[in-house]
């Protein structure tokens, strides 16, 4: 991490009003870069307007599946870096609506990337993928080199976007360089899908928590604040075109399972309530976790918090939340 190295740089933002867009775009102004984030839905909850970063930004209005606008703003505002980190990222949502899903992280991705082939002030663009673009393997953690074998919308939209990644650079050399983390979780999180601000909001309510799966579902879960810095470090990295064209994982290399971060969620909170297990989640892969060894090697990356940290942080920032 250089604050030094965003000192008035202009980089775009993808997805910049959503979870970890929001935490990427704070780091960014607060380490100096001039920001100009693509803007869809107007959200007045959403922690880049909450948090008041949204009025430190410029915005272009527009779509993923918007291409002309998407060039323009590249061209217009001397893009010099692009994180590109929009998406719909809900796996329920995927699956009630794969088209849409498809568009926007599918076609979406490519837009980007052609925007980007056809501006030359770009430098270095990091492209969110997923664990959810491997799929199901047998052997886990997933390294770098696992195939890519999604199966489900939300899993395929990720492998496709992640592939095309990979093709940009393969063909045109572009300066591209891929992320693939596990789930995130933090203050500011408004998908009350997402099982931790799931079971925060219930708990606040003194409800029991509600879990879709059996509980027994093992995932990477990642600080929202270590994910940012992640994307920070990666981008910094790539002075070294030996950089270009890689995937990193980022993973604390602790998997556990739903009903563990929901009791951990329990304990924080202090609250005699216990969970209801749904066990009605479908065309989810059961265990999903991932090898960091790649990005603490090359990357010299680690997490700066602890998973007790973390929640105790992400627990604090909700109830605040939830008072106003």
């Amino acid at each position: 991490m250089t604050p030094s190295f965003w000192r008035d740089r202009h980089v775009f933002v993808t997805g910049a009003t959503g979870f970890l867009g929001s935490w990427l775009t704070q780091a960014l102004v607060d380490d100096g870069a001039r920001v100009t984030i693509l803007y869809r839905d107007i959200v007045p909850q959403s922690l880049l307007a909450h948090s008041g970063y949204l009025e430190k930004v410029t915005i272009v209005r527009g779509a993923l599946e918007d291409y002309p606008t998407i060039e323009r703003a590249l061209g217009e505002y001397e893009i010099d870096t692009v994180f590109h980190v929009g998406a719909q990222a809900i796996v329920e949502i995927a699956n009630r609506n794969p088209l849409s899903t498809f568009e926007t992280n599918i076609k979406g991705t490519w837009n980007v990337l052609e925007a980007c082939r056809r501006t030359p002030t770009i430098k270095r663009i990091i492209v969110a993928s997923s664990d959810k673009a491997y799929g199901i393997h047998e052997t886990l953690p997933y390294d770098e080199a696992a195939p890519l074998q999604g199966r489900f919308p939300y899993d395929v939209s990720k492998t496709a976007a992640d592939l095309i990644a990979q093709s940009y650079y393969h063909t045109y050399k572009l300066p591209v360089a891929i992320t693939r983390c596990g789930n995130f979780f933090g203050g500011g999180d408004l998908n009350f899908n997402r099982i931790v601000p799931s079971a925060i909001r219930s708990l606040l309510y003194n409800e029991p928590p509600v879990i879709r799966s059996n509980g027994k579902f093992r995932r990477d879960y990642l600080y929202i604040e270590d994910a940012a810095r992640a994307y920070l470090t990666l981008a910094e990295k790539m002075n070294d075109a030996a950089i270009h064209g890689h995937a990193f994982n980022f993973s604390t290399e602790s998997p556990k399972t739903v009903l563990e971060m929901v009791d951990a969620v329990i304990v924080v909170m202090k609250s005699a309530q216990q969970p209801t297990i749904l066990n009605t989640a479908t065309h989810e892969i059961p265990d999903q976790y991932l090898s960091a060894t790649k990005a603490k090697g090359l990357l010299n990356w680690r997490p700066r918090f602890s998973f007790e940290e973390a929640q105790k942080i992400t627990v604090a920032w909700d109830k605040t939340f939830f008072s106003l």
